[in-house]
C-alpha cells in the first residue's frame, strides 16, 4: 500500500496541522529504525551539535534522536510550503513559498537570519531556477 501524503492538494493549514503531529507520533511508535543507515548523516548532525562550545561529549543515541527531529522538522516545513504553493496553483516549491510558510508561525522566528521573511522582487525573476524545488510523486 502507498503511504498517505503529508498534505493533500487544497488542504487548509489548520487541517494539516491537526493531523500532522498525530501521524508523526503514530509513525514513530510503529517504526523500526535502521540505525546503521540513517536518513540523514549522523556525522554532520554530531558536528552541528559540537559547534556549541558548551557541548563536551555526545551520547551515542543523541544524534539518532536529533536525526528524527530533523526529519520531522523538514517534513513540516515542506508541507507548509506546499500548502502555500498549492494555494497559488503551483506544484513547484520556491524559496518564497518556504519564507511565507515560515512567516505564518512565530515558532519559526529563530530562522529569520537564515530565511529572510520578505523575498526581494527582481525584474525578470533571475535566480528562480536555483531556488525552486520540484515536487515529484513517489
Amino acid at each position: 500500500s502507498t503511504p498517505k501524503p503529508f498534505v493533500a492538494t487544497g488542504e487548509p493549514l489548520h487541517e494539516f496541522l491537526r493531523s500532522f503531529w498525530q501521524r508523526q507520533v503514530d509513525a514513530a511508535e510503529q517504526e523500526t529504525p535502521d540505525y546503521r543507515h540513517p536518513p540523514l548523516p549522523l556525522a554532520r548532525i554530531k558536528k552541528v551539535m559540537k559547534s556549541d562550545p558548551d557541548v563536551k561529549m555526545i551520547a551515542a543515541d543523541a544524534p539518532i534522536l536529533f536525526c528524527k527531529a530533523c526529519e520531522i522538522f523538514i517534513a513540516e516545513i515542506t508541507a507548509r510550503a506546499f500548502i502555500i504553493a498549492d494555494s497559488n496553483k503551483r506544484r513547484t516549491l520556491s524559496r518564497s513559498d518556504i519564507a511565507k510558510a515560515l512567516n505564518k508561525s512565530d515558532q519559526f522566528d529563530f530562522l529569520i537570519d537564515i530565511v529572510p521573511r520578505e523575498e526581494p522582487f527582481t525584474a525578470g525573476g533571475t535566480g528562480s531556477a536555483k531556488s525552486a524545488v520540484k515536487k515529484t510523486s513517489a
